[in-house]
Formats: C-alpha cells, sequence, structure tokens
C-alpha cells in the first residue's frame, strides 16, 4: 500500500529536536507531516500498552509504562479494559497478574497530550466493559473532548491538531454512537499476529476490510510469551 498508517508494534521512538519549542516542532515532531493525511503517516505503537514490567506486571509486555512510552515516541497504543473487584481497570487476561486502574491510564494519555499539543495519538481498546462504561471513562478523562470523528475525508496531522481532535479512538468491539467511538475494523485493516519465529510473519489479511483505509502491521512473536 502506498498511503497507510503502519502501528508497528514494538519499543520504538522517534528523534525530534528536543530544544525547540513545541509550537515549532510541526506535527509528530515532524514539519513534513503536518500536511500529510493520517493514512500518510507512520505511527509507532505498543501491544498490551499497559502491561509493563517497571510497574511490576507479572510477565509484561513492555518494559515502560504508558508516560514513558508517550515520551519515547510511541504514538499508538492497544489497550484492554475489563471489570475488576467492580471496577473498570486496565489488564490483559487476569488481572492479579498486573492492572491499572482505566482512569489513571486514560489520565496519563490525557496529560501528555496536554503537555504536547502538536502529538497525534491512536488508541485501539480490547474492551471488555459496556460501551456506556467506556464513553463515561472517556468523557470524565478529557480526551472525549479531543477524540476525532470520522467524515467523508481523511484529515491531516495539522488539521487534527488545529481542530483540537487529535486523538484517534477505536474499538474492537463497538461501533457508534459516539461518532467518535469508531469500529477498530471499519477504520483499519491488519495482518497475522503471534508467530513463533520472524520468519513466520505474513503481511496477509485478517481483520478488517480492504475498504479500511489505515493499516497495522500487528506483529509480535510468541515464545511463549509474547515479545
Amino acid at each position: 500500500m502506498n498511503r497507510c498508517i503502519w502501528l508497528c508494534l514494538a519499543a520504538l521512538g522517534c528523534a525530534k529536536d528536543a530544544t525547540a519549542p513545541a509550537t515549532d516542532r510541526g506535527c509528530n515532531g515532524h514539519v513534513d507531516l503536518c500536511d500529510r493525511p493520517i493514512d500518510a503517516v507512520t505511527f509507532a505503537g505498543t501491544h498490551n500498552s499497559m502491561a509493563n514490567a517497571d510497574a511490576g506486571w507479572m510477565a509484561p509486555n513492555q518494559q515502560h509504562g504508558i508516560t514513558q512510552q508517550l515520551n519515547d515516541g510511541i504514538r499508538a497504543m492497544m489497550l484492554d479494559t475489563t471489570e475488576w473487584e467492580g471496577e473498570p481497570y486496565l489488564c490483559h487476561g487476569y488481572c492479579e497478574l498486573g492492572a491499572q486502574p482505566l482512569a489513571e491510564g486514560l489520565g496519563e494519555i490525557e496529560g501528555f497530550l496536554q503537555n504536547n499539543p502538536r502529538e497525534v495519538a491512536i488508541i485501539v481498546f480490547q474492551d471488555g466493559l459496556t460501551i456506556d462504561e467506556m464513553v463515561a471513562s472517556l468523557e470524565a478523562s478529557g480526551l472525549a473532548d479531543r477524540a476525532w470523528e470520522w467524515g467523508d475525508d481523511l484529515p491531516t496531522l495539522g488539521e487534527l491538531i488545529d481542530e483540537g481532535t487529535n486523538l484517534i479512538v477505536t474499538s474492537e468491539h463497538h461501533s457508534p454512537p459516539p461518532g467518535w467511538y469508531h469500529h477498530a475494523w471499519e477504520l483499519i485493516q491488519d495482518t497475522p499476529y503471534s508467530f513463533a519465529s520472524a520468519d513466520e510473519m505474513s503481511c496477509e489479511a485478517f481483520r478488517g476490510s480492504a475498504d479500511s483505509p489505515l493499516f497495522m502491521m500487528n506483529h509480535w512473536l510468541s515464545t511463549p510469551l509474547p515479545t
């Protein structure tokens, strides 16, 4: 694909000039990206972004937590939500192995975007909560106020930033309304995942359709734990 979005699920970073004022850094760290639509920009991403060694999770997928990942250049996050002990949490499979209150995790993303208004980020939720619970949590965090709603055309990074809608929210299980709570596989197409070796990795079609405008390269090794 000539115009696609790659959510490369690894701990990748984006170089930027840390000495320049934030308003002079362009969009996602580069002036040239401001005029590019979102399907012509690469977003580095992480799988199970909340599961990290720094916070003491057992068998974590990432070394660092959400804020450090964002500071390091990650701009797309796959987050799993569920109810645990009657409250909304981020956790993967068994919350006893590691968990973070959903409000806290969303607050980290909101705090980063407040401090870095020229950055555009994407969330892909594997949502184990109802859509009402998800929307309420996003509204309480402030993220709903900056969530972009898909229309006829795909915006450029500059347009998202100028309009204050610099967060793209998608969900594996729910669809609009609200309009900004996109069904992931209507907006995104992805690849098979979870391979035993890099030689097995494939870019064959998996979820989504050929009409989904964004492309997610969704690769990791499971040997047996994901890496």
